[in-house]
């Protein structure tokens, strides 16, 4: 579908998560132990990186790189055809300026997608979302009476409107944002609107909010703006793109081979026995 061709997130993912239409099997930890001392990478690449770069190369920097290539719609427009057996190929560069240059680029988009959480330091804040564009015009009731039953969008006014609530200026783009056919906020929107939409998996899913709360409003907020910062930096990305299309690239035969270990899932120590818990009242 259209979008990027791959998204970042902080924590495990879980059932909740979207997985797109063919399963939730494409996980790629960035490292293989919890200690992050294995990074879930080719052996001997990054050796290889900064033997070519005479700069040394560490996971988060190649990360970096994956994701400045990757989360961009002009990846899956340029290879649409490639990619129907849905396999990715990462053009990698050997111009180190370039390598680092969109390295950084790739950082700060994963800060951005991970609120902040992930790709801290050089001037990326822990927990920060920057703000955008968008402000709430108008509160969002609270009241349980009023609590929204749908939203809808006036293109001519770039003015989102929730329940009662006015939020602008919100661009087209922005409202259309999409990965593999999901739209971002028309889906977070959708799931919480009175009548939810989305598939339901347990009863759970019956516990909904009374009204609307300020924490919907505060995330609503979030998730425009870093839809908004993510679209305003496409032309940055599509540019860095170019040049790496353009400049002398590494074949596959001078990579290290795949060892098959790396093939498969790290090995994780089992508890010894099943603890047991008494509560007296």
């Amino acid at each position: 579908g259209y979008g990027p061709a791959v998204v970042a997130c902080s924590d495990i993912p879980d059932l909740d998560y979207f997985r797109g239409s063919y399963g939730a099997k494409a996980v790629l930890p960035l490292y293989r132990n919890a200690e992050t001392t294995e990074p879930n990478l080719l052996p001997g690449l990054l050796e290889l990186l900064k033997d070519t770069y005479s700069k040394k190369v560490s996971p988060e920097d190649f990360a970096g790189y994956l994701y400045g290539i990757l989360a961009q719609p002009e990846y899956t427009r340029r290879f649409e055809k490639e990619l129907t057996n849905r396999q990715i190929h990462v053009p990698l560069t050997k111009d180190g300026k370039l390598f680092f240059e969109l390295s950084e680029f790739g950082k700060g988009l994963i800060w951005l997608h991970t609120y902040g959480q992930r790709m801290t330091g050089g001037g990326r804040a822990k927990g920060k979302t920057p703000a955008g564009s968008v402000k709430c015009k108008k509160a969002v009731s609270d009241a349980e009476d009023n609590y929204p039953e749908e939203y809808h969008y006036d293109e001519a006014t770039q003015t989102l409107f929730v329940g009662d609530g006015t939020f602008g200026p919100v661009s087209q783009e922005v409202l259309e944002f999409e990965v593999s056919g999901l739209k971002v906020a028309q889906s977070w929107l959708g799931y919480r609107m009175k009548q939810r939409s989305g598939r339901k998996s347990s009863p759970l899913d019956e516990i909904r909010p009374k009204h609307w709360t300020h924490a919907f409003t505060r995330e609503l907020l979030e998730l425009l703006w870093v839809l908004e910062k993510t679209i305003d930096g496409y032309p940055k990305q599509i540019e860095l793109f170019e040049k790496v299309l353009e400049s002398e690239l590494f074949s596959a035969s001078e990579l290290p081979d795949v060892p098959e270990e790396m093939r498969e899932g790290p090995k994780v120590q089992k508890a010894s026995k099943q603890m047991a818990f008494e509560f007296e009242e």
